[in-house]
């Protein structure tokens, strides 16, 4: 095994990386990301910009895409925990509509690579959750697109009991209520 472990999922190009982690008595460290290593792991992108986020236990972020600047994502938790959730939008894909979740967590510390053309969302499983991640495009807020995230279609299973979460109290916010609906985007207008 090199620095990372590659974990294929079901989807075409969606996969889970574990970095290698030295650890002791002191704590512990690891390489994130570079970019020789993620090449020889066939993720060859260039990454434009970080994002940071820290959210509270129970709130739901998702599910976003970009139509235009597509972005690709790679996403990790340094605080916390979530249920990482991406989409495959590619409607050329034989996994077009299909998702995959993983649990990310401080402790795991698995990061989850979203290629461009997939939407992604998060739940946070615990307070004071940090989440980072790396896009291979510019935020462009015109080019803004989300499909709901209790989409009846896309049916994806956020786990809540598992997780001890009730539903009926999620922290969602009112742009991402609004999303519309899998069947509601037309697959030929989708990317610009």
């Amino acid at each position: 095994m090199g620095k990372f472990n590659v974990i294929e999922t079901p989807i075409e190009g969606l996969i889970i990386i574990e970095p290698t982690v030295f650890g002791d008595k002191r704590g512990f460290f690891l390489e994130s990301y570079s970019k020789r290593d993620f090449e020889e792991i066939g993720i060859d992108v260039e990454f434009v910009q970080d994002n940071h986020s820290k959210s509270a236990r129970g709130v739901l972020r998702g599910l976003h895409f970009q139509r235009e600047h597509t972005q690709g994502k790679l996403v990790r938790v340094t605080a916390g925990s979530v249920l990482d959730v991406a989409v495959d939008m590619r409607p050329e894909s034989r996994t077009y509509g299909a998702s995959h979740s993983v649990l990310l967590s401080a402790d795991n510390k698995r990061m989850f690579y979203v290629p461009p053309r997939f939407a992604h969302g998060f739940l946070t499983l615990e307070n004071d959750t940090e989440f980072m991640y790396k896009c291979t495009d510019y935020y462009h807020p015109e080019s803004d697109g989300g499909i709901m995230w209790n989409d009846q279609v896309l049916a994806i299973d956020w786990q809540f009991e598992r997780f001890g979460i009730d539903e009926k109290y999620l922290n969602i916010s009112e742009k991402d209520k609004k999303h519309p609906g899998f069947n509601q985007i037309i697959p030929t207008t989708l990317w610009k």
